[in-house]
């Protein structure tokens, strides 16, 4: 089993984590009850209320004391809710921390306050809303197999292995310590060979081979459903071999609910089932897609036409039982699945093993958890070059330049609330962390990364106070809203908190008046997202909105130059129904910004340039289309023109040179590796991001992350995007060259292996070997260390060049020796034939345990191991 492999699964991760969230035993007896009392419900429901529950917003259900619930809750890095919750690094950077326990506790967290969340829908009548469920749609465990594909910021790496592992640890975060009695239900995604391109995921038809399928695309999220014991899944969008995957015998019959035996619920991805006929044409109308989408298995299908309150989706399903294209027998299992798991997980009371699952508002956003934060982002920096220019010294002169310096809105990452614990910029964290040395921000030049909220410091109420008035109207009969607010209040931005009041119904507008004040004399640029309204500069609208933007609707900006302290009137809307996130956004930018680099950097011992992306460049399904971006993927792996520019120009004035990375996907850093003094790669670390680079960059942590990512110089060097074959991708079948490697990662200490010791359980290799090492930090400060298992197989068709099968995050003191054990299954030794089966093969194989891949330069020890019979294994 993947779970067993020493340090990384179930058995020392168990050892490594609290009593309270070792994994328990599961209790059949209360998955067996709570089907019994879902059965009972079922029984009584008419078909209409049946078939009202097969959508994600399931209506109350009044006469049998049913509340109303929705399944869309999301929590990728952080619950999404209408409080500030706590963000945390995207999941790449949790990927880079090579650490399994830290993602637990990550997930842990994260449950904690999805759990308050929905105590807060409760509390004020608000169920039924996105982010009020006991269940989560995360983690994302699809493969980042290609760096163009924009969600790859949300998965955790390249690598099969590694991504079960973390997998299996947030899903086990998530669920807590009894799967059959889950605290908050998890649903891995995307289920399955879902991973881009963006633009055509709603139509494509991947084929892929049954090599590559057991190989790369199943394993984990095998581990997902049977090692972690995940209560729900998500299909895809897209085909697989002909079959739409929300519809896929391949996947949810032969894998999923066969060879994997899963007895929990699937979810669809939003709009996945009404593809099937619309995009598809795999069924010839509404009706038939529900209808082959159901029978598959496809429990509760998630439609975006919720959000807009768009009446008789369930329609669909009444005409395909009325045409016998499904049974009630089909709608009733999908149901007894549903609401099973909302009695184990605690939403609905009366079973006997489940305590009770409410936790307080208070639990969200806890020092706790900002702690949690800023440690998981601090674990997932990977230091790539240092040429002794790090550690920053204490009274150290810098010039901070780069459109990302100050930034704080591609801290976040996709898929994160826009609320949470305010959120520390690169610069901010530079000046807590080194108080005593001269630090100068150059401002920079218009960049396509600009646009961070405008602060509340900088907005005014009609009297005067900072922030916002905010006033929420109920919605009336028809289009019609009340006369008189619901609720007024200060708010600190274009920011809606009516899921936090009793008093306003689900159905509203809010209306935000005031100014907006600039702090210094300069060049805006100005944008909204999500509202409609105006912001008035010398008597003329400067920023005007007419129509409500959508999400992944790429962000405008327009120039605006702003007087220090005077008062801009603004006045904007926003209503129910609208997917754009209202939003005000600026950014100072210089008009000079050669002389302004110049000047700022005349007297500095040391440039930090701050670059990258953010994920209003790369992301899910965007309407974006410039230079190295488009729909949300990348058509390039450079920097953005401008920034690549603005570096030349750094390192053109004699500094050292140390280039900050932010991004959620592998970019050429091939100019920087030759030319920059220090690279640190930041990804999209989170609230506390900025201060955990400060804290790296002047010394006082460690970095020990690791990349989960092959680093590329050309897109040239990798097949086209929309192939899915493996050949030629990864560093298991890549190659070429890359500029930095899949494993790689400096640390401001040394570290020695010791030779390995390699022995077979119960006396044959066939059935697993324990390995062990001995890693001293030979220097002279603390540091971490990831010590990654590498296993080399024999050659035949189908055989990766190597593969990662263990990996361990260490902690040593200055002189520290520690023994690391890794305990590998016969599944860990295995490999995938050409035609698909997962065995032992027999052969010769080498191991090699040390600080990346063997290869590179890097500390390790080898060792051999010798296979002599071939051993089928389980799908």
């Amino acid at each position: 089993m993947i779970g067993r492999v020493a340090v990384c699964g179930a058995l020392l991760l168990a050892a490594a984590l609290p009593v309270a969230a070792q994994i328990q035993p599961s209790s059949d007896a209360a998955r067996a009850d709570a089907d019994a009392h879902a059965r009972a419900l079922v029984a009584r429901m008419t078909f209409d209320e049946k078939i009202g529950q097969l959508l994600n917003v399931a209506p109350a259900l009044p006469r049998l004391g049913i509340p109303a619930y929705n399944w869309w809750t999301e929590s990728l890095h952080g619950a999404l809710g209408p409080l500030p919750t706590t963000n945390f690094p995207e999941p790449i950077g949790l990927a880079a921390t090579f650490d399994a326990p830290l993602v637990h506790n990550v997930a842990s967290a994260i449950s904690t306050e999805v759990r308050a969340l929905h105590t807060l829908g409760r509390r004020t009548g608000h169920l039924g809303k996105i982010g009020t469920g006991l269940d989560t749609w995360s983690p994302n465990i699809n493969i980042f197999r290609d760096p163009r594909w924009g969600r790859g910021q949300e998965t955790y790496g390249e690598d099969p292995y590694l991504t079960a592992q973390l997998g299996v640890a947030f899903i086990q975060g998530i669920q807590g310590p009894n799967p059959d009695l889950p605290d908050v239900v998890a649903t891995p995604k995307h289920f399955a060979v879902h991973s881009g391109p963006e633009s055509t995921r709603h139509v494509a038809d991947v084929f892929v081979s049954r090599h590559d399928l057991e190989d790369t695309y199943l394993p984990a999220f095998r581990a997902a459903i049977v090692d972690a014991k995940a209560g729900s899944i998500m299909c895809a969008y897209n085909r697989i071999d002909g079959q739409p995957a929300c519809g896929s015998d391949l996947l949810m019959k032969e894998h999923l609910r066969g060879a994997w035996g899963f007895k929990g619920y699937v979810v669809s991805d939003c709009d996945a089932v009404t593809d099937i006929a619309d995009q598809h044409k795999y069924a010839p109308d509404p009706a038939a897609a529900v209808a082959v989408a159901l029978k598959a298995g496809t429990d509760n299908e998630c439609n975006t036409k919720t959000l807009g309150d768009v009446p008789n989706l369930d329609a669909r399903y009444r005409e395909a039982w009325q045409r016998g294209l499904i049974s009630t027998g089909d709608i009733d299992q999908a149901l007894v699945r549903l609401f099973s798991a909302r009695y184990r997980n605690g939403d609905l009371g009366g079973l006997a093993q489940r305590a009770p699952n409410a936790v307080p508002v208070e639990a969200i956003d806890t020092p706790a958890h900002r702690d949690l934060a800023l440690q998981a982002a601090t674990k997932s920096l990977v230091l790539l070059k240092n040429d002794g220019t790090l550690p920053l010294k204490a009274g150290v002169k810098i010039a901070v330049i780069g459109p990302l310096a100050d930034a704080t809105r591609v801290l976040r990452g996709n898929y994160s609330s826009t609320q949470s614990a305010p959120p520390v910029s690169v610069v901010d964290g530079l000046r807590r962390v080194l108080p005593q040395a001269r630090i100068t921000v150059v401002p920079a030049g218009s960049s396509m990364t600009d646009g961070d909220p405008v602060p509340t410091t900088a907005l005014r109420t009609p009297d005067g106070k900072p922030g916002l008035r905010a006033d929420y109207f109920n919605r009336a009969d028809g289009d019609a809203y009340d006369g008189k607010p619901a609720a007024t209040r200060v708010e600190p931005g274009l920011e809606s908190h009516a899921l936090q009041m009793k008093a306003v119904a689900d159905r509203h507008k809010v209306v935000w008046t005031g100014f907006l004040v600039a702090p210094e004399t300069g060049t805006y640029r100005l944008g909204v997202t999500g509202v409609q309204g105006e912001l008035t500069v010398a008597g003329k609208p400067a920023v005007r909105a007419t129509a409500y933007s959508q999400w992944g609707e790429p962000l405008k900006l327009t120039d605006v130059q702003l007087e220090k302290g005077q008062r801009y009137p603004l006045r904007f809307q926003a209503e129910t129904g609208s997917s754009g996130v209202p939003g005000l956004f600026w950014k100072r930018v210089s008009t000079a910004p050669d002389a302004d680099l110049a000047a700022g950097a005349r007297d500095a011992d040391v440039i930090v340039a701050v670059v990258g992306l953010t994920s209003d460049l790369e992301g899910e399904e965007m309407a974006i289309k410039v230079d190295g971006f488009s729909g949300g993927d990348k058509t390039s792996l450079d920097l953005p023109a401008d920034q690549r520019a603005l570096l030349e120009r750094a390192k053109a004035l004699g500094k050292p040179l140390v280039v900050v990375l932010m991004n959620g996907s592998a970019i050429d850093l091939s100019w920087a590796k030759d030319n920059a003094a220090a690279i640190l790669e930041a990804w999209y670390p989170g609230q506390s991001g900025g201060l955990a680079v400060a804290s790296v960059l002047a010394g006082r942590a460690d970095p020990g992350g690791r990349l989960p990512l092959t680093f590329y110089r050309s897109l040239a060097d990798l097949p086209p995007f929309d192939d899915y074959a493996m050949k030629g991708r990864t560093y298991r079948y890549f190659t070429g060259t890359p500029v930095y490697p899949f494993g790689a990662g400096m640390s401001y200490t040394t570290f020695r292996y010791a030779p390995l010791r390699i022995e077979p359980v119960g006396g044959a290799p066939e059935n697993g070997i324990v390995v062990t090492t001995e890693v001293a930090n030979t220097g002279t400060r603390d540091g971490d260390e990831v010590a990654q298992l590498y296993l080399t197989p024999p050659a035949f068709d189908g055989a990766p060049r190597l593969a990662l099968r263990g990996f361990q995050r260490l902690t040593l003191k200055a002189g520290e020796r520690r023994q690391v054990r890794f305990t590998l299954s016969p599944r860990d030794l295995s490999f995938v034939t050409r035609d698909g089966v997962r065995q032992l093969t027999p052969g010769q194989y080498r191991l090699s345990v040390g600080s990346g891949q063997p290869g590179t330069g890097v500390a390790q020890q080898d060792g051999a191991l010798v296979l002599t019979r071939a051993v089928a294994l389980p799908r």
